[in-house]
């Protein structure tokens, strides 16, 4: 089995954070298939094409601790983590197969419980604070222009992991790599039609 691990903070308050935004992609994925989350200790996680999806509840910082328990309970060593990532635009995607944390506090718990770097990472761009800390930027919430661009990254991203699910991150790398374009022109679209709005 795989696991898919959508970061993000637990709580009414925090839903619609930018931070939140792979719990955001894994709640798409369980809606358009209609499926059913459960509990666990600390995470709550759902099965769909032989892979746990999982939403940790032992805050951001903390992360590894969930995604440690899942991997040992089913016997897991195939790991997609998908999460904010600040150094990139809201709209942009970058798919890796392994790496550093880049700053983030999530990333930075899961390499420090596993003892490893060697994990795959879905990283969606959330942009860099402008008039805001650090803190205010990533615990906001997206704007309602903003979301129009969020629409898209979800839909795109449920799809690549369709293609993680189907095969393997290959597969899901090289649908990235033939269909990024026309993705990177929908967002565009976007960004004409409201150059103050959506940045």
């Amino acid at each position: 089995m795989k696991l898919i691990v959508g970061l993000g903070n637990p709580g009414r308050k925090y839903r619609n954070n930018r931070h939140n935004i792979g719990f955001q992609l894994l709640d798409e994925i369980k809606k358009k298939y209609s499926l059913t989350e459960r509990r666990a200790k600390n995470y709550n996680y759902f099965i769909f094409k032989e892979a746990i999806f999982i939403k940790p509840k032992t805050y951001m910082n903390l992360s590894g601790q969930a995604v440690l328990a899942a991997m040992t309970k089913y016997k897991l060593d195939d790991i997609l983590v998908c999460m904010d990532d600040i150094n990139l635009p809201l709209g942009i995607i970058r798919l890796r197969q392994a790496g550093g944390s880049g700053g983030h506090n999530g990333l930075k718990s899961i390499i420090s419980t596993l003892g490893s770097k060697d994990f795959k990472r879905l990283r969606l761009g959330v942009g860099a604070p402008e008039n805001s800390s650090l803190t205010e930027h990533v615990l906001g919430n997206f704007s309602q222009t903003e979301k129009k661009i969020l629409e898209i990254v979800l839909q795109f991203s449920e799809t690549l992991i369709a293609k993680y699910l189907e095969k393997d991150f290959s597969e899901m790398l090289n649908f990235f790599s033939r269909n990024k374009e026309s993705y990177s022109e929908q967002i565009e679209q976007l960004r004409i039609a409201r150059p103050k709005e959506v940045k």
